[in-house]
């Protein structure tokens, strides 16, 4: 999953850029609100942290502009602000959730669990397809409870695929959410994703629609776990 941290304060964005690729996601940094805009608008997030207090346009405006562009992810602002009407201009502009500053990191990182998987319709923290499980907040996945080894890039397909079960996801959206925006990006690496998760998963887990994308299902004879 692709997360946008837009923060003004260089410490406290460093320290969120680790958090979050140390939780097995990939992150683009903006540090002022018109740059923290212009990626929200032309890149394919699945969650943004988005601070109120930034320089040149203000967390409210670029909320406010996304969403009146029909940009229908999900944002969780950060303010140093405690006064409710700050926060209620936050929701009214359409944020999902909020925390003030300062704050835990692991509080962060839950809220953030949390905000995926309502996005992609779960509900529970662990996600699972039959034998199959991938614990979000462990980033860790096990078939039948044995444990899987996974790189950093294979964990990150397995989940997008696990949060989006049973849905043909193209290749090229697979791109776009697993690598941050500086990444070198190669389609072609995603097949061998793909082969790597197949030979540690189950061959059968991973199915390829031709020409269209790659959808992960329950195999015959497992019962698909409650997501």
């Amino acid at each position: 999953m692709r997360i946008l941290v837009v923060e003004d304060d260089a410490d406290l964005r460093r320290q969120l850029a680790d958090a979050l690729t140390q939780s097995g996601y990939a992150v683009d940094l903006a540090a002022d609100g018109e740059d923290g805009h212009f990626l929200g608008d032309t890149e394919p997030y699945d969650a943004v942290i988005l601070d109120l207090g930034l320089p040149k346009m203000d967390g409210v405006t670029i909320l406010e502009r996304w969403r009146d562009d029909g940009k229908d992810f999900p944002v969780m602002i950060l303010t140093a602000r405690d006064r409710w009407s700050e926060k209620v201009a936050g929701f009214d502009a359409g944020a999902d959730d909020y925390l003030t500053k300062p704050f835990y990191t692991e509080e962060l990182l839950a809220r953030l669990r949390a905000l995926l998987r309502r996005a992609t319709g779960h509900s529970a923290a662990a996600l699972e397809a039959g034998s199959l499980r991938v614990d979000t907040r462990a980033a860790r996945a096990t078939v039948s409870g044995r444990p899987v080894k996974l790189t950093a890039h294979e964990y990150r397909v397995l989940s997008y695929l696990m949060h989006h079960q049973g849905r043909v996801v193209p290749r090229t959206e697979l791109v776009e959410h697993i690598y941050d925006q500086d990444f070198d990006r190669d389609s072609n690496t995603i097949e061998v994703f793909i082969g790597r998760l197949r030979k540690k998963i189950g061959t059968d887990r991973i199915q390829t629609e031709r020409g269209l994308g790659y959808r992960l299902v329950v195999p015959d004879g497992e019962t698909a776990g409650l997501a």
